[in-house]
C-alpha cells in the first residue's frame, strides 16, 4: 500500500447502530483517543440500523416465541428468553445514562413504551403459550406479564386482531406493558450527532476497498472518496467492521485466520405498510405469532405498531425473500464474490442442508401482493388490500460456519469475529442485532481490550449499573434498574404493576 498516510487511535466502517455505540462507548472509556469513521452512503443509520429497515422491536423476549423453546419433557427453555432480556435491559441502562448527561437528548425522539404481545392460534399452541407464560412470568425479569385465552379479554387487548373474527379455534395472547418501539435510526443519527460534536471525524460517501496489516501490527485501511474518486489511505491500532452484510467481504479482505470457513447467506425482507389511518389507531402493541415451519426465525410474523417520523404506523411481515445482495445497496454479485477456496466446503454444506429453507424463500419471492393480503388476514381477518402498502425492508446476512453441529451450519445470531491480537474486529449476523447492541460492543471491548478492562471497569459500571452482575439472581437491582431506566427514557407509565407498586412503597 502507500506510504502516505494519516494516522488515528481507532477507525469504525460503517455508520450504523453498532459502531454508534462502539465509538461513544470508547469517547467515555478514552476520551483523547482519536475515532475516525467510514460510510459508504450519504447519511448515518441508512441500512440495516434504519428505522423502515428492522421491526424497531426493543427485543427482550417479551413476545419473541422462538426464543422460548420446548424441551422433550414438555418443559420450556427459557435460559436464551433470560439472556437476551438482561442484554436489552444494559442497552436502556447505557442509553439512559447519556440521557442523564445530556450526551443525547429528547428520548421520545428514539424509545417509546409499547405493549409486548403474543398471538397464537390452535390448542396444541395455546397449551405451549400457557406454559411458556407460566415459565416466564415467574421469573423477576418478566413480571407484569398477562396470559389469557378469553375471547373478550383479547377483544379489549387487541380490537383489529379479534374484530369479526368467527372462527372457533381456540386462540390465546400473553401481554406485558413494558415493552417498547425502538427507533434504532433515529438512535444511530443522535450518537453520531454526538461524537461529531467530541471531534471523531465522520467521512460519508466513502467507501473502505481494502484493510492490511503492516509488521507493526496496526492496520492500513484503503478508502474511496466517492465524491472526489480519489483514493486515501488511513492506518490504525484497532479496526471495526461494523458495515451490516457488507462487514464479510470486508472481513475476508484481512486475510485474518478467524474469517476463514466463514460464509453468508442474504436474506431480504418486506413488510406491508397501513396507509388508512383509522385503522392505525385501532392498535396499539407489537404482536408476534410463530413462524411457518422451515422459515428462518427472522420471518416471525408480526403486527407492529411503530412511531417513525413523530408519526404512527402499523406494518406486518416480514415477508422474507432472497437476493444475492448483502446490502440493500449492495450488487448482485456479492454472494459470489464472498465464495472463497476457503469456505467453498462449508457454502456447498450449506446449501446442501438448507434445501428447504431455499424452497421457502423462493415461494415467499413469488407471493403476489394479494396473497401476501392473504397472510396478514390470517392477524387481521377483514384487512383490506387498498389499506395496505408494500415496503421493501432491510438485507440481513446468516453467518455460515463450521460448529459442532457440522459443516456449513446456517447460525441464526448475532456473532462478533476478532483476530486473536484484538486489533481488528466485525460484526456479523442479523436478529437480535441492534436491540443488544451495548452488549455486543461491550464484548468487543472485553475480546479487543482485555488489557485495558481493569482500568475501565469502574466507568463501564457508572455507565451500566449492572455490568459483570446477573440480574435474574438481583431481584433488587432488577427493581432498581427498570424504575431509574423508565423515568429517564420516558416509559414510567408503562412498568409493570408489580414493579410499580415497589418502587412506590
Amino acid at each position: 500500500m502507500s506510504n502516505k498516510q494519516t494516522r488515528t487511535d481507532v477507525i469504525l466502517i460503517g455508520a450504523g447502530i453498532m459502531s454508534a455505540t462502539l465509538g461513544t462507548l470508547l469517547k467515555e472509556l478514552v476520551p483523547d483517543w482519536k475515532i475516525t469513521v467510514f460510510e459508504k452512503l450519504a447519511n448515518a443509520g441508512e441500512e440495516s440500523s434504519n428505522e423502515w429497515n428492522n421491526a424497531g422491536t426493543g427485543h427482550a423476549a417479551l413476545c419473541e416465541l422462538n426464543y422460548t423453546v420446548e424441551k422433550p419433557d414438555g418443559s420450556i427453555d427459557i435460559s436464551k428468553a433470560i439472556n437476551i432480556n438482561e442484554q436489552f435491559q444494559v442497552s436502556t441502562q447505557f442509553w439512559s445514562y447519556l440521557v442523564n448527561r445530556n450526551l443525547i437528548r429528547h428520548p421520545q425522539d428514539f424509545i417509546m413504551p409499547l405493549p409486548h404481545m403474543s398471538f397464537v392460534q390452535g390448542e396444541k399452541n395455546v397449551t405451549f403459550l400457557k406454559k411458556r407464560f407460566e415459565a416466564l412470568s415467574n421469573n423477576p425479569l418478566f413480571q407484569g406479564m398477562e396470559f389469557s385465552d378469553d375471547p373478550e379479554k383479547l377483544k379489549e387487548w387487541i380490537p383489529v386482531i379479534m374484530n369479526g373474527r368467527t372462527s372457533k379455534e381456540p386462540m390465546a395472547a400473553t401481554k406485558i406493558d413494558s415493552g417498547t418501539d425502538v427507533n434504532f435510526g433515529a438512535l444511530t443519527r443522535m450518537l453520531f450527532d454526538h461524537l461529531k460534536s467530541e471531534n471523531v471525524e465522520m467521512n460519508y460517501k466513502h467507501s473502505v476497498e481494502d484493510i492490511k496489516q503492516t509488521k507493526d501490527g496496526s492496520w492500513e485501511v484503503k478508502v474511496h472518496d466517492i465524491d472526489s474518486g480519489k483514493v486515501k489511505y488511513h492506518k490504525a491500532k484497532f479496526v471495526f467492521i461494523g458495515g451490516g452484510g457488507g462487514s464479510l467481504p470486508l472481513l475476508q479482505k484481512t486475510g485474518v485466520p478467524e474469517s476463514k470457513h466463514i460464509g453468508g447467506f442474504p436474506v431480504s425482507g418486506l413488510f406491508l405498510v397501513c396507509n388508512n389511518p383509522e385503522i392505525a389507531a385501532q392498535h396499539h402493541a407489537k404482536v408476534y405469532g410463530k413462524a411457518k415451519v422451515g422459515a428462518p426465525p427472522m420471518s416471525v410474523p408480526h403486527l407492529d405498531t411503530r412511531f417513525i417520523d413523530n408519526k404512527k404506523s402499523l406494518l406486518f411481515g416480514p415477508f422474507a425473500g432472497f437476493s444475492p445482495k448483502f446490502l440493500k445497496t449492495g450488487s448482485n454479485m456479492d454472494l459470489l464474490s464472498s465464495i472463497k477456496p476457503n469456505n467453498l466446503v462449508t457454502m456447498v454444506a450449506a446449501g446442501a442442508k438448507n434445501v428447504p429453507l431455499t424452497k421457502y424463500l423462493i415461494e415467499q419471492v413469488m407471493l403476489s401482493k394479494e396473497q401476501r393480503i392473504e397472510e396478514l388476514r390470517e392477524f387481521i381477518p377483514h384487512a383490506k388490500s387498498e389499506d395496505w402498502d408494500i415496503v421493501v425492508a432491510g438485507q440481513r446476512v446468516q453467518v455460515i460456519k463450521d460448529t459442532a453441529a457440522g459443516k456449513g451450519t446456517l447460525q441464526f445470531g448475532t456473532e462478533v469475529i476478532n483476530a486473536a491480537d484484538g486489533s481488528i474486529a466485525a460484526l456479523l449476523g442479523a436478529s437480535p442485532g441492534a436491540s443488544t447492541a451495548v452488549h455486543v460492543m461491550l464484548e468487543v471491548l472485553e475480546k479487543c481490550f482485555p488489557q485495558h478492562m481493569k482500568e475501565w471497569e469502574p466507568k463501564i459500571k457508572e455507565m451500566i449499573p449492572s455490568y459483570g452482575v446477573s440480574l435474574v439472581e438481583n431481584p433488587e437491582l432488577i427493581r432498581e434498574i427498570h424504575t431509574s431506566t423508565a423515568q429517564t427514557l420516558g416509559l414510567s407509565e408503562k412498568l409493570p404493576l408489580q414493579i410499580a407498586r415497589q418502587s412506590v412503597s
